[in-house]
């Protein structure tokens, strides 16, 4: 039995989530004159991601580093995701598509490199080496194939960059670097975090008092590395004005949330959900759906304290997995899809090993999600279609270990991008 509740006007797609696979949907179908309505109980994980796209950074374990990806595409088993998103033509597409968002976007020149042809190794938070398909313009320079000595650049009110620690783990794994920590305060607290440092990096004045300061510790480094936050509003005119004024390459490291690159991607395609006419509304939860045969009528959302009935032809399922809430886990290890109560798959039985003693093992439990067709719709344990006009894309979909292989990012975009061209196919 449904609750009564307000019915908002219909439209041709209903998205329900907003990281990356959510947006990727919602932007890709409005450019093509859908009416789109994307909700979301919050921002998703783009604020907490790297803003990398990692395709597929592991292939049969984390000792074995993918260096072409797509090439490695093509030898993953049938079960995974990707290989139901229609392999490496589909993820190039939704490359293409994501790096044409940034031209003439909000963030100015600001823009993405790379492909499926060759993984970059960028430096992580602590040093390591992350293989990336796709990473920004701000990062590009720091990939750890080029020997040119590093220079890494840490604030002491930024706690969680410890730039001496990371230049140290750089260099034992073969390319020369060492830290400076300047002493200066970004945004007149005793403590910050990167998105403070973007603001500072945008004030034309403190962004040359910065550089100074780090022109005199240069000693011959042949390149420099910040934390990820080389500007809010103008990434590729601050980016660019450093590079400038120390003359060599300047690059962004990641740094722990809130990430700046994430918001960066997040503004954008949100930008450009909103200028071919959708609409985005967050603090909205989806708790429920009325049926009628094989579709879904209607989603239940809250918003504003009271319950909204979304009407719309199409509909998006991309909230995320166990890690976000979109799949939850109870005390008796039942797991359920919160949005629309989709069946779960892949949950290990009663007794069975869940989880691995390695953090970036196999996880039985990581496989977890909402198993699909080639047309993205959910089944049930049968195999059988179960509803005509959901599909499924992100987080939620069962199969990958993205934790394992560094997909995840690069997932979320192909299938989000992929749900959107089959609602379009099959509306022409």
């Amino acid at each position: 039995m449904t609750s009564p509740g307000w019915a908002a006007p219909s439209y041709d797609a209903l998205v329900i989530g907003a990281g990356l696979a959510g947006l990727t949907a919602a932007a890709r179908l409005a450019e093509s004159g859908a009416r789109v309505m994307l909700i979301a109980k919050g921002v998703g994980g783009t604020h907490l991601a790297p803003g990398t796209i990692d395709v597929l950074g592991y292939a049969g374990g984390r000792d074995r580093v993918v260096d072409r990806p797509g090439e490695a595409l093509g030898g993953l088993d049938a079960t995974h995701p990707y290989v139901r998103l229609g392999g490496a033509d589909a993820v190039a597409r939704a490359i293409d598509w994501f790096k044409r968002q940034f031209d003439g976007g909000p963030l100015g020149a600001y823009g993405y490199r790379g492909s499926l042809e060759q993984n970059a190794l960028l430096p992580t938070t602590v040093g390591a080496a992350k293989p990336s398909a796709v990473v920004p313009e701000t990062m590009a320079p720091g990939d750890l194939r080029s020997s040119d000595s590093m220079l890494i650049v840490g604030f002491r009110v930024l706690r969680d960059f410890h730039a001496p620690y990371l230049a140290d783990n750089v260099s034992r794994a073969g390319t020369p670097a060492r830290a400076v920590v300047l002493e200066r305060r970004v945004d007149g607290r005793p403590e910050a975090n990167s998105l403070g440092l973007a603001r500072a990096f945008d004030n034309a004045a403190s962004r040359g008092e910065i550089a100074a300061e780090v022109a005199r510790a240069l000693d011959g480094a042949q390149r420099v590395g910040f934390p990820a936050g080389l500007g809010a509003e103008d990434p590729h005119g601050v980016w660019s004005d450093l590079q400038q004024r120390l003359g060599r390459p300047v690059f962004e490291i990641p740094t722990l949330p809130p990430s700046v690159p994430g918001m960066r991607v997040f503004r954008t395609l949100r930008d450009r959900l909103r200028s071919n006419g959708g609409r985005i509304i967050l603090n909205s939860t989806a708790v429920g759906a009325e049926r009628e045969g094989a579709s879904l009528a209607g989603v239940r959302a809250t918003a504003a304290g009271r319950e909204v009935v979304y009407r719309a032809r199409w509909i998006v399922l991309a909230t995320g997995g166990v890690a976000t809430g979109g799949i939850t886990l109870d005390s008796h290890w039942r797991v359920r899809e919160t949005a629309l109560g989709l069946p779960v798959h892949g949950a290990p039985a009663p007794g069975e090993p869940r989880f691995a003693p390695d953090y970036f093992g196999d996880h039985p439990f990581a496989r977890v999600g909402v198993e699909v067709d080639d047309g993205l719709r959910p089944v049930g344990g049968d195999g059988a279609r179960i509803l005509d006009n959901v599909l499924v894309a992100g987080a939620t979909l069962a199969g990958a270990r993205p934790w394992q292989e560094k997909s995840g990012d690069g997932l979320s975009l192909t299938s989000g991008h992929r749900a959107a061209e089959l609602i379009l196919e099959e509306e022409r």
